[in-house]
């Protein structure tokens, strides 16, 4: 019988027996091998490095959408027809993604740092390959229906930036316990030349990047502005349904200092509150009036849209989930909601003495008002008896004759334009997406005497970032949050933020040196010891098995169980040999 030298997989190791089990069904001590990862496995490896990737980017940027989550179900009922929280089926998906391809990630980690060969599972590569594709499809499909909300990362950047460089910095630190292990295991000078380099250019980058990060939050408190006015985009749509008189009411509630509605025009000229087109979204239109529902809502006159309900669709669909918590009369009251008029909104805001900005669409040109839209919606404005001060007037057109007709509108645009050339045609505000702007343009607009309003802003972080920009006001949903955000949600002088920038990089540099120096320390007297321990045929035979080839080690396997097959014990096998693989 030929006698070699057992490996270390046939060694009891629960823990490794699991980890390798798990991520490549490798249950049995003979399946285990130490031997090099193939270069077949090794480009495996790097599909799931690169789906963990592209994941983790997905999944921060469907994190911090959430300010926007209605908007792009809005998007969705634009090209379906029906109302559907889209979001839900995506979250899902991406977490539990996410959670699995982070599992792997760990696994493969662990063989690493355990000396094993990486081997995945078929089953794990389709599960690889899987949430691969399907996450490549979710960013093709946003970037073509949704592509303006890309600018949420750089945005979001600002405010999570700093925290996100220190969890990137320990992440790394961390990582150098297992680099350093390869490092002082590998017996190619090359390889370890390149480990090392690539590990610290990564190293690095990470401490220069504070350098390209800025964020206005980043800041001397004592020149913070004013806290932005917040107000309350279609009321507080959150707490009642969009555009409807108890929506207002329950802005006012939430301490909102104005109002923000969508203005379209009847057949016969009375202004109302509707954001969409058409009516089946937010009525019972399809119930009242099943041939003319997708007829588009300008062309209803008062009395038809008065006999609509525009309450019970926000109980049925919930679109922000927060019909729990209404109580019984709120459910009642808004149950019972009827389409709301221009009018009737600017009374609410004159009664107590709030500002209104609202977005006037234009009647289609067949429509009876699409050259009176202006005049008309003028006369609303002064039958309400409310200040002209309070009203935000934003329609471009024929904005001279709006002046000399209604002298104390507040004339304010929708469309981005120099500092300069908006004071000269007498504008004195600015409403803006919150994408639209960015804090180094904000202070051109404060020294020419423009108020810079920002929408649709719901989360607290982005009313921080923008407060700490001295945006002087934002259109909200969430009024009820951002009642609660009294200060910003993190504030940092430069020289705090330059102290512990400084100290976690000269933490994560010493940590690390200390590491690859232990590490080494470790591994020249594990050889010593070993070397004093083995005989020369012993050291050959040591030679032999780390360079062996994956079909050496399975003809190893096979002379083993031959002997066994023949009358020998595996087991005195194992007991007659004085080496050990792992010594």
């Amino acid at each position: 019988m030929v006698k070699h030298q057992p490996l270390q997989v046939y060694e009891r190791q629960l823990c490794l027996s699991c980890i390798t089990g798990i991520y490549g069904c490798r249950w049995k001590r003979y399946q285990r091998s130490h031997d090099d990862t193939t270069k077949w496995e090794l480009l495996w490896s790097l599909i799931l490095l690169f789906t963990f990737c592209l994941l983790l980017v997905w999944f921060y940027f469907w994190w911090e959408a959430h300010n926007d989550y209605n908007e792009f179900n809005w998007f969705l009922y634009e090209r379906s027809g029906k109302w559907s929280d889209g979001t839900v089926p995506i979250l899902a998906t991406t977490a539990a993604g996410f959670t699995y391809i982070t599992f792997l990630m760990v696994l493969a980690l662990c063989h690493v740092a355990l000396g094993q060969q990486l081997n995945l599972h078929w089953l794990h590569k389709i599960g690889v390959t899987a949430a691969l594709l399907t996450t490549i499809a979710g960013v093709i499909s946003v970037n073509q229906t949704w592509r303006q909300e890309w600018d949420v990362v750089p945005i979001s950047f600002q405010a999570t930036g700093p925290f996100l460089h220190l969890g990137a910095l320990a992440a790394v630190t961390a990582l150098s316990w297992i680099v350093a292990g390869q490092v002082a295991r590998a017996e190619k000078t090359m390889f370890q030349v390149v480990v090392v380099l690539l590990y610290l250019s990564v190293l690095l980058g990470l401490y220069v990047v504070p350098l390209y990060l800025s964020s206005p939050c980043i800041m001397d408190p004592d020149t913070l502005k004013p806290r932005p006015e917040v107000f309350g985009h279609q009321g507080a749509p959150m707490l009642a349904p969009e555009n409807t008189l108890w929506s207002f009411q329950r802005a006012l509630q939430m301490n909102v200092t104005g109002l923000e509605a969508d203005v379209a025009l009847s057949v016969d000229g009375v202004p109302f509150l509707m954001h969409d087109l058409d009516l089946r979204r937010t009525t019972n239109v399809e119930e009242v009036f099943p041939d003319r529902q997708t007829v588009e809502a300008s062309y209803f006159n008062w009395t038809d849209l008065q006999q609509l309900n525009a309450g019970r669709w926000f109980l049925k669909d919930d679109p922000f989930w927060t019909v729990n918590s209404l109580s019984w009369q709120e459910k009642n009251r808004t149950a019972n909601q009827r389409v709301c008029s221009l009018e009737q909104l600017l009374k609410l805001a004159s009664y107590h003495n709030f500002s209104v900005v609202f977005r006037l669409r234009r009647p289609p040109p067949l429509h009876p008002c699409h050259h009176s839209w202006i005049n008309d919606t003028l006369q609303a404005v002064q039958r309400s008896g409310v200040p002209q001060s309070l009203v935000m007037w934003t329609p471009d057109e024929q904005r001279a004759q709006v002046r000399q007709i209604a002298p104390g509108l507040t004339q304010t645009s929708l469309v981005k334009r120099d500092p300069g050339t908006l004071h000269k045609s007498g504008i004195s505000r600015l409403v803006l997406r919150y994408n639209q702007i960015s804090p180094s343009e904000i202070p051109s607009y404060s020294r020419n005497n423009i108020s810079l309003m920002v929408y649709t802003v719901n989360e607290p972080w982005l009313y921080s970032v923008l407060w700490c920009s001295g945006v002087s006001a934002v259109s909200s949903e969430a009024s009820h949050i951002l009642r609660k955000v009294l200060y910003p949600v993190w504030l940092m002088r430069p020289n705090q933020y330059s102290l512990i920038w400084v100290f976690a990089d000269l933490l994560s540099f010493a940590v690390v040196i200390g590491i690859f120096i232990l590490q080494n320390y470790h591994m020249i007297r594990y050889r010593l010891s070993g070397m004093r321990s083995y005989n020369p045929e012993q050291i050959m035979l040591s030679a032999t098995v780390r360079t062996s080839s994956r079909d050496t080690n399975v003809m190893k396997e096979k002379l083993i169980f031959s002997e066994v097959r023949n009358g020998g014990s595996a087991d005195e096998l194992y007991e007659d040999q004085s080496y050990n693989y792992n010594q």
